[in-house]
């Protein structure tokens, strides 16, 4: 279907690609890894003409329909949000147009030959509406948007008026109303809440029968998702036939038998040279030692590709905390009406009551909207609840994380300063392993704040969290803007951190080796779930929307 052959990018000195090879085949689905800039999203600009390799070719039929997701949404005016979805299939829309335009024409007097010709037209635009789905299109969009998290309340409101990360969702709702041949999507799950996720997963093995290419942080999502990983890296494009949990232990089975050939190779040329070493000045030996230099030279030397380094870092025990950490009783929180707003004021959640104990690792849950950050706050002493109260137990030190933190700090500062502010009796030693834990080795560690993605500042603002003397942590999405392999450092941390944890994630993976108790705001009411993540799927069967809710 889509073929990269013998394709080499290189930007400047950094060299992307070199002859490597891709390829999407009919109904495959392939999830895309590698580290940032590695050149995922390069394959991606590369199938939609975006960019051009600086040699290779990519052969696909002019006839093959490719829609492609990225984190570039463009802009988005002049229309309300089911109409922005729609609008991805002009040539229909304007189809349904021409139809009602013909409609109104055979209302009106004409002659034989004329009425004969309209209605030759309009049965070639009916069948031509019905073969591209035009019937069910507006059906499809609004089915698309409902399971994206916008509801038919929010149809109709002007793209306008929504935010960037809901934008987002419109923009991802625009491509599956395409229902290309071949579907790419550039991390779709960014902006998305755990139902929105649960959604897209059944949709793409339901209802899409294309090919589908896409990266994703999300590891769940990509389990269950792709059939096969390509590991995009080290110049080279690699296929695994598997998901990526087989990915994962497939490499490792690959780089060992690698490091085993690579080893008997050392060992081969080192017997070649000394052979050569002690008999080249020697007449009698000559035609040896110029077979084994031909030799030497004939052979492929097998290269061992760099691994990314995962340094290890114990964080000091915190101080030890009563065991009551958080008690909250008939906590409720009202938030008033914005100006210009209708319908006054809007309840969050109400009689909210429970408690935290020391050493828990607490996931809070529920719908997009439905309270967990507004939670997260009054429990961090960010904002005041209207009713109720939070009493903090004996000796709890809070550290709260939230989008907002990354927005806080120094941007002149570099990171290895960022962190020593936190740490200012610690050596420099100590503080370079912190760097280096959450993944800023050697010099990366002196880059300056101001220079760094939205990632690389969420890890500098989880080091300086998690490299305090904190025995609560309230985590607001610190998953976010993450990639798996940072995700991995964080949660490592988080399951060794001896303290307290409140978190909020829509990342499934991270909250089941994670949580042990969950809370889940539905409805403006609290539910606690006295067991881990697992448990509180089987009693809500949340991944099954047709069951009922808490069955026992």
């Amino acid at each position: 279907m889509i073929h990269l052959v013998n394709v080499s990018v290189q930007y400047g000195s950094q060299i992307l690609f070199a002859d490597a090879n891709f390829q999407i085949l009919p109904n495959s689905r392939v999830g895309l890894v590698g580290p940032n800039g590695a050149g995922k999203s390069t394959i991606f600009r590369l199938i939609v003409g975006e960019e051009t390799p600086d040699s290779g070719d990519i052969n696909m039929s002019k006839q093959t329909v490719v829609g492609y997701f990225s984190q570039n949404v463009g802009d988005m005016s002049g229309r309300s949000a089911l109409e922005e979805v729609m609008a991805v299939l002009e040539d229909v829309m304007q189809l349904g147009k021409d139809i009602t335009a013909m409609e109104a024409a055979m209302s009106e007097p004409m002659d034989d030959d004329a009425m004969t010709k309209l209605l030759e037209r309009y049965g070639d635009a009916m069948d031509k509406f019905e073969n591209k789905g035009g019937y069910d299109l507006e059906s499809r969009a609004q089915t698309i948007l409902t399971g994206l998290g916008i509801g038919p309340s929010d149809y109709h409101r002007p793209v306008e008026s929504f935010s960037g990360g809901w934008k987002m969702r419109i923009a991802l709702a625009r491509i599956l109303v395409l229902n290309p041949d071949v579907l790419l999507l550039d991390e779709p799950t960014n902006h998305l809440d755990v139902e929105s996720i649960v959604w897209l997963e059944e949709w793409l093995k339901n209802e899409y029968k294309g090919a589908l290419a896409m990266t994703s942080h999300d590891r769940e999502f990509m389990n269950r998702s792709v059939k096969t990983i390509v590991e995009v890296g080290n110049k080279k494009i690699t296929s695994y036939g598997g998901n990526y949990d087989f990915y994962i232990k497939e490499r490792e089975i690959r780089r060992n038998n690698l490091l085993a050939s690579y080893r008997r190779q050392q060992d081969m040329l080192a017997k070649d040279e000394a052979f050569i070493a002690r008999f080249k000045a020697r007449v009698s030996h000559a035609a040896q030692v110029q077979s084994r230099i031909k030799k030497l030279e004939k052979i492929e030397r097998i290269e061992i590709p760099p691994e990314q380094r995962v340094v290890k870092f114990s964080f000091p025990e915190p101080p030890r905390s009563g065991d009551e950490v958080i008690t909250i009783k008939e906590l409720g929180k009202i938030w008033p009406a914005h100006d210009g707003e209708r319908g006054g004021e809007t309840s969050v959640f109400q009689n909210v009551s429970g408690m935290i104990r020391r050493g828990e690792k607490v996931a809070v849950v529920g719908v997009n909207g439905a309270g967990k950050s507004t939670f997260l706050k009054i429990l961090a002493k960010k904002t005041e609840p209207t009713q109720g109260s939070i009493t903090m137990g004996a000796n709890v030190n809070v550290g709260y994380f939230s989008q907002h933190s990354m927005d806080i700090l120094n941007s002149s500062e570099t990171i290895f300063e960022t962190v020593q502010d936190v740490m200012r009796d610690a050596s420099v030693g100590t503080i370079r392993k912190i760097c280096a834990a959450f993944l800023f080795s050697g010099e990366d560690a002196d880059k300056k704040i101001s220079v760094l993605s939205g990632g690389e500042k969420s890890r500098v603002a989880l080091a300086t969290l998690l490299a305090r003397p904190l025995n609560l942590l309230i985590l607001d999405e610190p998953t976010n803007h993450l990639d798996i392999r940072s995700r991995e450092v964080l949660l490592e941390a988080l399951v060794e951190f001896k303290g307290t944890v409140v978190i909020v994630s829509h990342d499934r993976h991270f909250l089941r080796a994670l949580a042990s108790r969950v809370f889940e705001i539905d409805k403006h009411e609290m539910q606690i779930f006295e067991g881990n993540y697992e448990y509180y799927l089987e009693k809500t069967h949340h991944l099954d929307p047709l069951a009922p809710r808490y069955a026992t």
